[in-house]
């Protein structure tokens, strides 16, 4: 078959086919009188098996060694093929959303986007300022769409660099809470701490309703940034949680005073108040416990707190009954 029929048949060009001659990969049978290549059938499946293992990637040196070689092994090749794949679908994919995030931004000009690109890049700098002053910058008018501060705040360990991103997270507009309660299911704990941290921090009813979602939550330190953030709102469904973590010892300070501020009426009070009295009879809560609920009452206004104050005052617990001696003496005095 000469070189013109087996382009035809094969959809590879003379030259190409000449390429591959010239790099050993093919070699004709011979030559007509005229000096025309002519191939086997042998060759042309040659032909048509390089063109199939060049579909899966492999360079031509690749293809060579796999034809040729009778103690080749596939899977190596393959697995390398596969890795290669991998590396490539990363890169595209960070190529993609990076276009996605500038047209994001809807730049009005050239300027508009290289200004992007570059708060894009110092976002993922290796410099914890770099990232710092890119957060801080972020409110230009050129900014970066809020899933690049969102992607850099659920990755941010720096606590500088983090608080600068939340800064900006919190005035980026109505998308970032949703965004960020996406992290609140990531298997990693650190990340879903930061994903609660930056909803603590922003304002508004949509970032509220995610974080009496995260009340919810299976983790015990996601949960207790909600009831904190929330009891800072005035949320009262936060306050069953800030007594938990008042018996368990985890922020229990923070969480008292948060309780402290949820009391700002007579019902909410007695309520909370209620609350711990019933942690503190449970016999299984321990002495140390007892004695956090017994010093969070001390804030709680109302009738009901100091009750409970007047009978832990003669507990059989000497150091319940002193505190709550001491924090009854503080309330008859203001």
């Amino acid at each position: 078959m000469l070189i013109g029929e087996v382009a035809r048949r094969s959809g590879v060009s003379a030259r190409m086919l000449r390429h591959y001659e010239s790099l050993g990969l093919v070699r004709p049978s011979g030559r007509t009188g005229s000096g025309y290549r002519e191939y086997s059938g042998a060759e042309v499946r040659r032909i048509f098996h390089i063109e199939s293992l060049r579909s899966l990637g492999m360079s031509l040196r690749e293809i060579g060694r796999a034809l040729d070689d009778p103690g080749f092994t596939p899977s190596v090749l393959v697995g390398d093929l596969m890795a290669q794949s991998r590396e490539r679908i990363a890169a595209e994919t960070e190529l993609l959303t990076r276009l996605r995030r500038i047209d994001a931004a809807d730049p009005t000009g050239w300027e508009d986007v290289l200004q992007v690109v570059a708060l894009l890049q110092a976002l993922g700098s290796k410099s914890a300022g770099a990232r710092q002053r890119a957060a801080l910058s972020s409110t230009n008018e050129a900014s970066p769409p809020v899933e690049a501060l969102v992607e850099a705040a659920l990755r941010e360990a720096d606590p500088h660099v983090a608080g600068a991103l939340r800064w900006a997270l919190a005035r980026s507009g109505d998308a970032g809470p949703a965004l960020l309660a996406g992290g609140l299911g990531s298997p990693v704990a650190a990340v879903r701490e930061r994903a609660v941290q930056s909803l603590a921090a922003f304002p508004g009813g949509e970032a509220t309703a995610q974080l009496r979602q995260a009340l919810l939550h299976d983790d015990l330190v996601v949960r207790g940034h909600a009831a904190l953030a929330l009891g800072a709102r005035g949320v009262v469904d936060a306050a069953p949680t800030l007594i938990d973590m008042v018996v368990e010892g985890r922020n229990d300070t923070d969480a008292a005073d948060a309780l402290s501020v949820l009391a700002g009426d007579t019902a909410t009070a007695d309520r909370i108040a209620a609350g711990l009295v019933e942690r503190l009879a449970v016999d299984t809560t321990g002495a140390p416990a007892r004695g956090r609920l017994t010093q969070a009452l001390a804030d709680i206004p109302g009738s009901r707190a100091s009750r409970a104050l007047v009978e832990l005052s003669d507990d059989e617990d000497p150091a319940v009954a002193l505190t709550a001696a001491y924090l009854l003496q503080r309330r008859e005095a203001r």
